[in-house]
């Protein structure tokens, strides 16, 4: 509050952005691509349950099954959009700082310009390929006939769509990636600043590393409020056969789409999943990036 509180910038060095990629890398290889998986089979085959998209899935390709999309797609995004997660969300949130917004506000503006960069830089084209991989059908094992890599099936989109068709979606995927890390960096500052009051601590005290993972599991479990939004995105990139749906959807007629089949409950197939993934993606990229860009910046900054 008062005059000479001096606001720091967070320094964000080449560790940090390998620190983002890093961070993202395992978290999909670990739990993320599975729980990925499972959403999109979800949202895009909306009369499953959980336990029958579990299923699905394994029949796909029994546990490989829930690595599908994983390498290259789920790979280069990961590699890419952490870095420009972390490296963006970090200058605007000191921005917003500056011009005198809480915690909360600057750690949602620093989220939502975060996720709008990472969806138009990165994310547009894996995304949609991701989804391609997850919900197209699978060939029927033919003699002599080989199965359509995955390079194969991008080259044959770009051929007959060109950019668009790879990336295809890409609004849905930057309001949702907007309202995802917008939530999940306001709302984690927004439990930490509860924890803090729990505690008794202060303002300028840290969080141990226990209470840093809490507040990101309370970030990233009500972050899943903008389902919608990521059932949109899926209907747009997936490649699911119906004759019924028009052939070319915008964010608009694709949720007109859904509630005319599915209703409001068809809006959020795939919700507890995503919520784990949310917890799980907020854990690693909110509490494990403060955390080791705090022992990066201490340990490797001698300032």
């Amino acid at each position: 509050m008062s005059s000479n509180t001096e606001i720091k910038k967070k320094p964000v060095s080449f560790s940090n952005i390998l620190l983002g990629a890093g961070l993202n890398l395992a978290e999909v290889t670990t739990l993320g691509q599975p729980l990925e998986v499972v959403k999109t089979t979800m949202a895009a085959n909306r009369s499953l349950t959980l336990p029958n998209a579990v299923k699905h899935v394994w029949s796909r390709g029994g546990f490989s099954g829930f690595y599908q999309g994983l390498i290259p797609w789920a790979w280069i995004e990961a590699s890419t959009k952490g870095a420009v997660l972390l490296f963006v969300s970090a200058e605007a949130e000191y921005q917003f700082k500056r011009l005198g917004a809480s915690p909360f506000v600057a750690g949602m503006g620093g989220g939502v310009s975060g996720g709008l960069v990472q969806s138009y830089l990165t994310m547009g084209f894996c995304t949609c390929m991701k989804t391609v991989e997850i919900t197209r059908s699978k060939q029927a094992v033919t003699p002599g006939v080989p199965q359509q890599s995955s390079f194969q099936v991008f080259k044959s989109i770009y051929a007959k769509e060109g950019i668009r068709g790879i990336n295809k979606g890409v609004n849905a995927v930057a309001i949702r990636q907007m309202t995802n890390w917008g939530s999940r960096f306001g709302f984690s500052r927004l439990a930490e600043d509860g924890i803090k009051k729990l505690t008794g601590k202060g303002e300028k005290d840290k969080l141990n590393a226990v209470e840093k993972i809490a507040a990101s599991v309370v970030g990233g479990g009500l972050s899943a409020w903008n389902q919608p939004i990521e059932v949109i995105r899926v209907e747009m990139q997936s490649k699911t056969s119906d004759p019924n749906r028009p052939k070319k959807l915008g964010v608009g007629s694709a949720f007109s789409y859904i509630y005319k089949n599915n209703g409001l409950k068809g809006l959020y197939r795939g919700v507890a999943p995503r919520i784990g993934l949310g917890v799980w993606q907020t854990v690693f990229m909110v509490a494990f990036g403060d955390i080791f860009k705090k022992l990066l910046n201490t340990e490797g900054a001698g300032h």
